[in-house]
């Protein structure tokens, strides 16, 4: 059943039909955001922002708040308990505080294995280790399949080998890395795994538990909510992780432990509001009458993919036809290949110099490395601003995407 669009467009305030009205295609930075999200942070904020843990009654409503945000987001990612749920201001902070936590844990010439193509919140605090005499193993990019190649992984990987860290998909390619195959091949060897999420959660149904991750991290400010994040960690692998708050704080409260200061609360809060945004658009777009929440949410990302392989298609379509543009990432809009983050350059023109051809057409897009410098050094494309970045989500229109295109001929035709 397709994505009931109109309805998924009438949730996001931002979001308008009118000619003149801006298209939002830099979705991959972040998302728009939920009315109803706006509206529980705004209720938090007017009707309970007191301090959690005390008697009365407005601080135990606020700490119910907090915990109906924990779950919320263990329902969002199929977690087995709200407190293997830890809130934090953004995934690069979360990634931080992951790193220092798990340091005390390794010893000296230990390994850990980092993907090279990531975004750079999750390859530099690694890289880091190395001053503590931790061995980083780089799994690089293969050049023939311009993709992560869990063989290459495989020769990394040694009796010492205590961690894995990659993307399930890149800021860049927009290509999908099997992230079952990955974790498997850690957990032969002993490893653990720490998946950055950012750019595939807000176009799949994340699910730790079938995936078997140890460590994952995405951002809820790019799956529709608040500008706050997540790092999902399995209850036992929390527990042995160093405690960063106060020295009283006991190893085995967890999440606080690990949350030193506690989370924002209303933006915790405020994120009850996306599972209950994807069952209702699950309902519309072809769950089975009397199905679970869990079921309602994946067949809104049914839809979804199916909805955002076409928008990528019509803008592949037109790259694919060109002989002056070279896409970065799969050509294919096929859904078990990518996601609708799509990445080019031109022959011969800067990207900055396409991109703020476009602003004026109240179009966003966006160019640049995205902090995945590394990988676009080791593409060669640190030289002319990087890469023109456009980048799609599930309330964009075909119509949207004809608009980007007819601003690139436009921007192109002059050249």
């Amino acid at each position: 059943m397709p994505l009931d669009l109109a309805f998924a467009r009438s949730q996001f305030p931002a979001l308008s039909d009118d000619e003149d009205s801006w298209v939002y295609l830099d979705n991959a930075g972040g998302s728009q955001v939920l009315g109803t999200v706006a509206d529980r942070v705004r209720d938090y904020l007017l009707t309970s922002s007191v301090q959690t843990g005390a008697s009365y009654g407005v601080s135990t409503l606020a700490a119910e708040r907090l915990c109906a945000g924990q779950l919320a987001v263990a329902e969002l990612v199929n977690a087995s308990r709200p407190e293997e749920i830890v809130f934090g201001p953004s995934s690069t902070v979360m990634i931080q505080t992951l790193v220092r936590a798990i340091t005390s844990a390794l010893s000296l010439g230990d390994a850990v294995v980092v993907s090279m193509i990531d975004h750079e919140a999750n390859i530099g605090p690694w890289l880091a280790l190395e001053a503590h005499g931790i061995i980083v193993h780089r799994w690089h990019l293969n050049h023939e399949t311009m993709t992560l190649e869990a063989s290459d992984l495989e020769l990394l990987m040694t009796p010492r080998t205590r961690l894995v860290v990659c993307t399930q998909t890149s800021n860049i390619f927009g290509q999908l890395i099997p992230i079952a195959e990955v974790t498997a091949c850690a957990h032969r060897h002993g490893a653990a795994v720490c998946v950055d999420g950012v750019a595939f959660a807000p176009h799949r149904l994340v699910d730790v538990r079938e995936w078997d991750v140890d460590y994952y991290v995405f951002s809820l400010y790019k799956v529709f909510g608040p500008h706050h994040a997540v790092l999902y960690g399995k209850y036992d692998r929390l527990l042995k992780l160093a405690n960063l708050s106060h020295h009283f704080v006991p190893m085995d409260k967890i999440p606080g432990k690990l949350q030193p200061g506690n989370p924002n609360y209303e933006l915790s809060y405020g994120a009850t509001a996306i599972p209950d945004y994807l069952v209702a658009l699950g309902e519309r777009s072809g769950a089975t009458a009397g199905a679970s929440r869990r079921a309602r949410m994946a067949a809104a990302f049914d839809a979804i993919a199916d909805h955002e392989s076409r928008l990528a298609e019509r803008l592949l379509a037109w790259l694919r036809g060109r002989h002056d543009v070279r896409t970065i990432g799969p050509a294919s809009s096929e859904r078990s290949v990518r996601v609708p983050t799509i990445s080019f350059v031109v022959d011969g023109i800067d990207s900055e110099r396409i991109v703020r051809a476009i602003d004026p057409l109240r179009i966003g897009i966006r160019f640049g490395d995205f902090y995945s410098r590394r990988l676009i050094e080791d593409l060669g494309l640190a030289t002319g601003h990087g890469v023109v970045r456009a980048s799609f989500a599930h309330y964009n229109t075909l119509s949207d995407a004809d608009r980007l295109i007819a601003g690139l001929e436009q921007a192109l035709s002059g050249r």
